[in-house]
């Protein structure tokens, strides 16, 4: 299978081409040539198979370079011991036809690893395939969880080094400390004065750079990206969707055939859109609901069509969504278009120029018949992570907040009552402050001690990933101003 850039069919790459370069030259994100379908006895096929051995039936479909051999030697290592529970994804069911897709048992407690556990596997054994001599340096700009799980996944990755760029002020403390005590002898972690959008627009900018390109390759290096911009990290998330469903028919919370709506706290729109793919390759997905915190541009953009980043900034409780530039989006107007790359790169222009685009009226009837959308602000966020605990005597971060107040509000206002998927981002005490305030408790311990202070107060164990922060050496303390981004880089490459 070829891939193709959202902004050039023409521009062809093979999958281990796509994987080692992330970002397409002409600034496209790389997509399926062809989407492939599932057959039709597949979900039932799937439903007593193991996490791993789904990883390896799916995604055979889209890596034909790849062997059944290496794909389930990749997932094997991916998908292990890493994780604190052998179901990997496990779907936890909550009554009223509603389930929560837990993602946060790897390695850094955050659904960032479902993704990149696997990409270091896929980049190295491209590069083998390629023949590539030259070390790929990972770039990545972070709003929390990307960070810390594209650190821990390619830490002493060989041909490989990894720089991490997080907003200043806008991570947690726990967040934070994850990355800043990163171990492993080719990683480097820097903080940016800005938001997210800051960060990732100026990793972008070092992507597009012909000549920075040029002057790395004289010294033996290349960029590739971690964020969702490379398929690599968007292709390991389709299968969760798939494997969660496949749960509830093998459980028998639905029956083949029977549809589902998943609701999905998102701001880069990767994590959402890799539930769109599942829909599209045939599991029966009725509505797909974007949940949004108080960075509404998602919410605005399915309700009208327009796409305006000219707006406030608003740091939240939720801040791995305090995202006003989705760069995911671009991959859905691509397949919402029929594949019309002229209409993708004018919209991409106008947000460049302007800050806004505006859909076409076929884009906006497709985008509305799949996708419905909602909001929620700090207070709803603590209200609801309170009222799931005493309800159900849950414990949900605030990411997973936004999702279950959004489905909630879906589901009043629509009376839609199908049974639902809540995807659940992250741990709660990736958010220990956060959640503490929002049962009631707002005398917070310093530190990591805090992680404590939210499990004595719950009863609810610390994740033995966060529990081994106690102790351990901050080894950067870098920060830069946005200007500085370039020159942070090539500091970490010497």
């Amino acid at each position: 299978m070829n891939y193709v850039s959202t902004r050039n069919k023409r521009l062809r790459m093979t999958a281990s081409q796509a994987i080692i370069q992330g970002l397409a030259p002409d600034g496209g994100l790389m997509t399926p040539e062809v989407l492939p379908r599932l057959p039709g006895n597949a979900l039932e096929s799937m439903k007593d198979m193991s996490y791993q051995q789904r990883v390896v039936y799916i995604l055979g479909r889209f890596l034909d370079e790849f062997s059944a051999r290496e794909l389930s030697s990749f997932a094997g290592a991916a998908y292990g011991r890493n994780f604190d529970t052998p179901s990997i994804a496990p779907v936890h069911p909550l009554g009223s036809g509603v389930s929560c897709l837990e993602l946060w048992h790897g390695p850094t407690c955050a659904f960032k690893d479902m993704a990149l556990q696997m990409l270091p596997h896929l980049l190295s054994a491209s590069l083998d395939k390629m023949d590539e001599e030259k070390t790929a340096c990972i770039l990545v700009a972070t709003s929390g969880d990307t960070g810390k799980a594209a650190l821990e996944g390619f830490k002493d990755v060989a041909r490989t080094k990894i720089l991490v760029f997080y907003p200043k002020d806008g991570v947690s403390d726990i967040q934070q400390l994850q990355m800043v005590t990163q171990n492993g002898g080719n990683v480097g972690v820097c903080a940016v004065a800005g938001n997210f959008d800051d960060a990732q627009a100026g990793v972008k900018r070092l992507f597009s750079d012909r000549a920075l390109a040029e002057a790395l390759a004289e010294r033996g290096y290349f960029l590739s990206s971690a964020n969702s911009i490379n398929w690599g990290r968007v292709l390991p998330q389709i299968v969760y969707y798939i494997s969660a469903y496949c749960d509830l028919l093998r459980d028998g919370a639905v029956s083949g055939g029977q549809p589902i709506n998943v609701c999905v706290p998102t701001g880069n729109f990767g994590n959402i859109l890799a539930a769109y793919y599942a829909k599209q390759m045939g599991v029966p997905i009725k509505t797909l609901i974007c949940a949004s915190n108080e960075n509404n541009v998602l919410t605005d953009f399915i309700r009208t069509g327009v796409y305006d980043r000219n707006r406030p900034f608003h740091n939240t409780l939720s801040p791995s969504m305090d995202i006003l530039v989705s760069s995911n989006l671009e991959r859905l107007l691509f397949e919402l278009s029929d594949r019309d790359e002229e209409q993708v790169c004018r919209y991409m222009d106008q947000l460049a120029q302007t800050g806004r685009y505006q859909v076409s009226p076929a884009i906006l009837t497709r985008l509305q018949a799949t996708f419905s959308a909602g909001y929620c602000d700090d207070r709803q966020t603590k209200q609801t992570i309170a009222q799931v605990w005493k309800q159900f005597g849950y414990l949900i971060d605030p990411h997973t907040a936004v999702a279950f107040h959004v489905l909630d509000e879906y589901r009043k206002n629509s009376g839609d009552d199908t049974p639902a998927l809540a995807v659940s981002t992250a741990s709660p005490f990736k958010f220990c402050t956060s959640v503490l305030s929002a049962l009631g408790i707002e005398e917070h311990a310093d530190g990591v001690a805090v992680l404590d202070q939210l499990s004595e107060a719950t009863g609810v164990p610390v994740p033995a990933p966060l529990a081994a922060l106690k102790g351990k050496e901050r080894r950067f303390s870098d920060w830069t101003e946005k200007s500085g981004m370039l020159e942070r880089m090539l500091n970490f490459l010497r």
